[in-house]
């Protein structure tokens, strides 16, 4: 019996593929489970539409994540808080507070994406990094301002 693979199979075969494999391996272990599905042509027709609109899918946040990258490296964010002598600052701006900003400019950026390489503990401007894709990165200007 022909099945289609919904998910890896160890020994037999990965997610996405079809495998012949006996009757009884399918109808009393793969098939119960819903490791696989018989692979029927609409099964497979319904499998490739689906793998399709994924493909289209991962596409579009990718080219939104470039879109969104290219603004970011052309935005400086500023950030107001206390400090104090020597523009120290009391606490330190982590990536939390950088995305909070970010959201008050309408740009949503989460903050798990956010690279702060060293903790900013006083007045000046940063260099930030963004990392909103696999294939798209930005470096964000922080400044940050006495309030």
């Amino acid at each position: 019996m022909k099945i289609l693979l919904l998910e890896d199979v160890k020994k037999l075969g990965k997610k996405g593929e079809i495998m012949e494999v006996s009757d009884g391996y399918a109808k009393n272990y793969i098939i119960p489970k819903k490791l696989g599905k018989e692979a029927t042509k609409e099964v497979i027709n319904e499998w490739s539409i689906k793998k399709e609109s994924e493909a289209r899918k991962k596409e579009r946040e990718a080219e939104e994540a470039k879109a969104l990258a290219e603004t970011l490296s052309k935005t400086v964010v500023v950030i107001k808080t206390k400090s104090g002598e020597g523009g120290r600052l009391f606490g330190s701006i982590t990536s939390k507070d950088i995305a909070e900003a970010l959201l008050k400019m309408d740009l949503n950026v989460d903050k798990k994406k956010i690279f702060v390489k060293d903790p900013i503990k006083a007045i000046g401007n940063y260099s930030v990094e963004v990392k909103l894709h696999a294939n798209a990165a930005a470096n964000l200007t922080v400044r940050i301002e006495e309030a």
